[in-house]
């Protein structure tokens, strides 16, 4: 017996389209900048912010494709869609940007021993551009990255241009005031060591999803809790807890119920209340429940606790 409380899904991502496109137009324009700095003043720190930049375009806009994706309805052969589309976008994103961060952790290590010299006035002048374009994109971003994990890459990859676009002015003031072109690569090597820890988080979490682990804000123990203190309820088992895409938890679990409820015509308010308890308290709307009577449960395989 089953219990869905809604089949068609507005994904999290898609939610944030609008933000997300216009956060891709604000990127393409700070990376051609930095790309035009970096040319006119021989800086590695732009060229390497316009690299991570590059990545960024690239990976907002599969995560847009995803969006676009998921947004096609669902059919026999694909029950849920092609919401999963966000999270293959994502991981893309990941990887994408887990190489761009070798990358110039390598190069900005070959330039600490052989400097270029920088010139840090134009270094200033488009650190600041990019400053001022990372930080509106930050803003636009920052109350929706909770929600969806292409939104979420999106929000670090700008987070890390912020901080690599300090980086870049706080080089360029070393430069100017003491002569020290190796600030250059150091702006490099920091921004590349931005890039790493917060990829590699980015990309756990999105395999977590494609491996239907357990959502990290959902307790299984107390979702097991909740549904055996359900009014003729005995048991559980059976019980899963996974995520289709950004925001979408589901659940199926198999329920044993008391015989005399379940050939009293009760097993239909059991299902309900099954229903509004996992909604209300744990935001799990999409549900299935097997209810089973208690002398059928010595035929059950089961195969979770």
């Amino acid at each position: 017996m089953a219990h869905d409380h809604h089949d068609i899904f507005t994904t999290a991502g898609d939610r944030q389209h609008g933000k997300l496109t216009l956060v891709l137009c604000i990127t393409v324009v700070i990376m051609v900048a930095e790309i035009i700095g970096g040319l006119l003043g021989r800086s590695l720190a732009l060229f390497a912010d316009a690299g991570h930049l590059a990545t960024d375009v690239a990976g907002i806009g599969l995560s847009l494709l995803g969006i676009w994706f998921a947004r096609r309805p669902s059919s026999d052969a694909r029950s849920f869609g092609y919401q999963r589309a966000e999270i293959f976008a994502a991981v893309v994103n990941a990887v994408l940007l887990l190489g761009v961060g070798v990358f110039i952790i390598v190069e900005s290590i070959f330039q600490l021993f052989h400097p270029t010299m920088a010139t840090a006035g134009i270094m200033a002048l488009f650190g600041v551009v990019a400053l001022i374009g990372n930080g509106l994109s930050l803003a636009i971003l920052r109350p929706a990255h909770r929600d969806s994990l292409n939104v979420r890459g999106a929000f670090l990859e700008v987070l890390s241009d912020l901080l690599g676009a300090i980086a870049v002015l706080i080089a360029a003031v070393l430069i100017a005031a003491t002569g020290f072109q190796r600030a250059d690569a150091l702006a490099s090597l920091l921004i590349g060591a931005l890039i790493l820890p917060r990829t590699l988080n980015l990309l756990r979490d999105t395999v977590d999803v494609l491996l239907e682990a357990t959502p990290k804000d959902i307790d299984v123990a107390k979702v097991r809790d909740h549904i055996r203190s359900t009014s003729g309820v005995l048991a559980v088992h059976d019980l899963h807890v996974w995520t289709i895409t950004s925001g979408n938890p589901v659940l199926s679990a198999h329920v044993v119920i008391e015989d005399s409820v379940f050939d009293g015509g009760g097993a239909a308010k059991v299902l309900d209340d099954l229903g509004v308890c996992l909604a209300g308290h744990f935001d799990v709307e999409h549900c299935t429940f097997q209810l089973e009577p208690a002398r059928h449960r010595q035929h059950e395989q089961t195969t979770h606790p």
